[in-house]
């Protein structure tokens, strides 16, 4: 559902080996001269009906899908260990709103105060650790524990204990305010980092994306529609399946396939994040145009890893938000949310992709499912990802070195 405004009385390339090897600096911003040098190499491979290759085929361990041992350390460090979005800026919409999340097997709280500012905190009453609020979303400048009544206001202090005086003489009420995370606003997105109090540095994080984040302007985006459900399928698996195209002409056929190049696209790594460039077939029509009228979103999708809790899938003239939200080894739950220009008034339109959006990956997803389904009949101890699938594998080194693996 779109954000509720919260008002304050009531209740966001070129030596030739088959291929062209990547140039320009991985840090560009996203201004015009990257934006056109993505579409040259793109154009390029496309004249020479080559492919986007890695050096070497990768392969991939399938107890990386299996192991509960795992899947606990990365729960534990990843999705709590680093910063994640896990909330955009319009579904916070107005002071005094707020949120309540449930991320990494924890319970968040999100609020906003009275001038604006944006808080995370453990959504768990410091009394005998009832859930606080049960609501997922609404407006109050006060929580009112449903066990016993202790109160505390959206900067998260302890602001009432019920019967103090004769039950809590001397108590500290200091001492219990909400368990607070570290919290962030920047881009349109809400980060929090899960184990800290300290507001996470989104830039240091981004590792050169940030350009590309205040390119996007996202915080001139509201949520229009979103979808939840569970997957029986590993979160890796879940993500892989966005950030190749290997598979569109085949497993999208009767969908989004005949619009898309065939096994054409492009990455870039920043640190731990990857920018995905996803050509559509419209890049051939594109390439007889002049060069000053060559349109990056016009011609293809882009696909933004944020690793390791979000996934944006850049199109034409709106964005695709997919959270993964890990579960168990084998079970993964799935928030996809369509983000439109604020005010935009075309409902039906944003109906139409979102419903187009959720149909294509439900088709990912019911092949990771058969993927998860198949990883303990022994077929496999390791799967191959091909030279036009590297961005898996850097995606899968990623969480290797983050987990300390080896």
């Amino acid at each position: 559902m779109p954000g509720r405004v919260c008002h304050r009385n009531g209740f966001g390339f070129a030596a030739w080996r088959g291929t062209y090897r990547r140039v320009g600096n991985r840090d560009a911003p996203m201004d015009r001269a990257t934006e056109i040098e993505l579409l040259e190499e793109l154009v390029g491979l496309r004249k020479a009906r080559a492919f986007w290759l890695d050096d070497d085929v990768a392969t991939s361990p399938v107890a990386r899908y299996t192991s509960p041992e795992r899947f606990a350390r990365e729960r534990d460090g990843l999705f709590r260990g680093l910063p994640a979005v896990v909330a955009h800026g319009s579904e916070l919409a107005g002071p005094d709103g707020f949120l309540t999340r449930d991320f990494a097997g924890l319970p968040l709280l999100l609020t906003r105060d009275e001038g604006g500012a944006a808080h995370a905190f453990l959504n768990v009453c410091r009394h005998r650790g009832t859930r606080l609020v049960d609501a997922a979303s609404g407006c109050a400048r006060r929580f009112v524990c449903p066990y016993h009544g202790w109160t505390f206001d959206n900067r998260g202090a302890l602001d009432a204990i019920t019967h103090e005086a004769a039950g809590f003489p001397g108590i500290d009420k200091g001492s219990l305010h909400l368990k607070r995370l570290g919290c962030a606003e920047r881009y349109g997105w809400i980060w929090v980092a899960a184990d800290t109090g300290t507001a996470p540095d989104t830039d240091t994080f981004l590792d050169g994306l940030a350009a590309d984040f205040a390119w996007l302007d996202a915080g001139g985006l509201s949520v229009v529609h979103e979808d939840t459900e569970e997957r029986a399928a590993n979160w890796k698996i879940l993500v892989e399946g966005g950030i190749e195209s290997y598979h569109f002409r085949i497993a999208h056929k009767d969908s989004i396939g005949p619009h898309f190049q065939d096994s054409l696209s492009s990455y870039r790594v920043f640190g731990r994040h990857i920018r995905s460039v996803l050509p559509r077939a419209r890049l051939d029509a594109m390439m007889e145009e002049p060069k000053e009228s060559w349109s990056l979103r016009r011609a293809a999708n882009l696909a933004y890893t944020v690793f390791p809790s979000a996934q944006l899938l850049v199109q034409e003239d709106h964005v695709v938000w997919i959270q993964p939200l890990p579960l168990a080894p084998d079970r993964t739950r799935l928030r996809i949310a369509t983000l439109a220009p604020a005010g935009s008034g075309d409902a039906e339109h944003w109906r139409r992709n979102h419903d187009i959006t959720v149909r294509t990956l439900a088709e990912d997803f019911a092949i990771g499912e058969s993927i998860q389904r198949g990883l303990n009949s022994g077929a496999n101890e390791e799967f191959r990802f091909g030279r036009f699938e590297g961005a898996l594998d850097r995606f899968n080194r990623t969480a290797e070195r983050e987990i300390g693996a080896g």
